[in-house]
C-alpha cells in the first residue's frame, strides 16, 4: 500500500496558516506528499520546501480569478494538486493548511487504510472534526461547525474536490465512505485576532467577488473580536499534537468567553437543544454515502 498526501496553499506566511504543522502531522503515514503552492505576497514556497526535500514536490500554481466567486478556487486548487499524485499511490491523504492530526490517530488510520485497500465500493474514509475557536482552550459546540468531512480518497482521477474543497465528489455523486475513529483539529479560528481579521476578509473576497485590495484595506482597519462571533463553545480537555506545541507556546493574544453564553436564533437554538438531549443533529448536511 502507497499514500501520497496532498495540499494547497498561498501566503500561508502572511495569513499565519500553521501549514508546517499540518503536513508534518500526517507525513509518517505518507510516501510522499504534493503541495499546490500558490503564488505568494511571501516565503511560502521556500517553507513548503524546507519541510521535508526528500518527500515533498511542488507544484506552483496561479489562482484563476474567474473562480473567485463562491470559493470555488479552493477546489480548482485542491484538483491540481491531486492530479499531481502518480497512479502508483493507492490512497491520497487531504489535508488543508489549517487542519492537524493528533499523532495518536495515525496507527487508526493506517490501519483503516490497509483494511480498505480491498474493498473497491470503498471510495473513502470519513473523519470527525474538532474546530478551535480563538485559542487552543475552547472548540466550537453547534450545528454551525461540520462534524464529519472526507480526508482520505482513493487515487482516482474522476473524483473531484466539491464546492468550496469542504468534500469530494466523484462524477458529481456523493462518495461511498467508511467512518475511521479519527479527529481532524482544525485551527481556521485561532490566530492573533489581526491574522484572523485579515484572513476572514481575505476568505470573503473569494466568496463574494470582491477584489483582495479591498478586503485587505477593510482588514487593516480592525481585529477580530472573538467574543461577538460565535454561537456555542465548549472548553476542550484533551490534549493537542506534538507538532503544535511550538505554536501553542507563541500564543500571544487573550480571548475572553463564555462557555455559558449561547448566540443563534431561535430556530438554531431548539436545534441545538435537541441535539444536547437526544444526541441528534436533525437536518445535517451530508457530503458523502456511509457504507457499513
Amino acid at each position: 500500500m502507497k499514500v501520497c498526501g496532498f495540499t494547497f496553499i498561498r501566503n500561508a506566511e502572511k495569513f499565519d496558516f500553521p501549514i508546517i504543522e499540518a503536513i508534518t502531522s500526517v507525513l509518517p503515514i505518507c510516501d510522499h506528499f504534493v503541495v499546490a503552492v500558490g503564488k505568494s505576497e511571501d516565503n511560502t514556497r521556500k517553507i513548503i520546501e524546507d519541510i521535508d526535500p526528500e518527500k515533498i514536490s511542488v507544484v506552483d500554481t496561479v489562482w484563476d480569478d474567474k473562480l473567485r466567486e463562491g470559493g470555488f478556487v479552493y477546489a480548482d486548487e485542491t484538483n491540481k494538486a491531486l492530479d499531481a499524485i502518480p497512479d502508483e499511490y493507492d490512497w491520497c491523504f487531504y489535508i488543508q493548511g489549517d487542519e492537524v492530526v493528533h499523532e495518536k490517530y495515525l496507527p487508526v488510520i493506517k490501519n483503516a487504510m490497509e483494511n480498505n485497500l480491498e474493498r473497491k465500493e470503498v471510495e473513502g474514509l470519513l473523519f470527525r472534526y474538532r474546530h478551535f475557536y480563538g485559542t487552543y482552550d475552547y472548540v466550537g459546540d453547534c450545528r454551525h461547525w461540520y462534524r464529519n468531512e472526507i480526508r482520505v480518497i482513493r487515487n482516482d482521477k474522476s473524483i473531484r474536490s466539491y464546492k468550496d474543497a469542504q468534500g469530494f465528489r466523484k462524477n458529481d455523486e456523493k462518495l461511498k465512505v467508511v467512518p475511521v475513529d479519527a479527529e481532524i483539529y482544525h485551527y481556521g479560528w485561532v490566530r492573533h485576532p489581526k491574522f484572523m481579521q485579515e484572513k476572514v476578509d481575505s476568505v470573503k473576497a473569494f466568496y463574494h467577488g470582491i477584489s483582495e485590495e479591498e478586503a485587505q484595506k477593510k482588514a487593516s482597519e480592525q481585529e477580530f473580536n472573538y467574543g461577538a462571533e460565535y454561537d456555542a463553545l465548549t472548553r476542550f480537555e484533551g490534549t493537542q499534537p506534538k507538532v503544535m506545541q511550538d505554536r501553542i507556546k507563541r500564543l500571544n493574544w487573550e480571548v475572553k468567553v463564555d462557555t455559558d453564553k449561547i448566540q443563534m436564533k431561535f430556530k438554531y437554538r431548539l436545534l441545538y437543544r435537541i441535539e444536547k438531549l437526544f444526541g441528534v443533529r436533525l437536518f445535517e448536511y451530508r457530503n458523502y454515502k456511509l457504507l457499513k
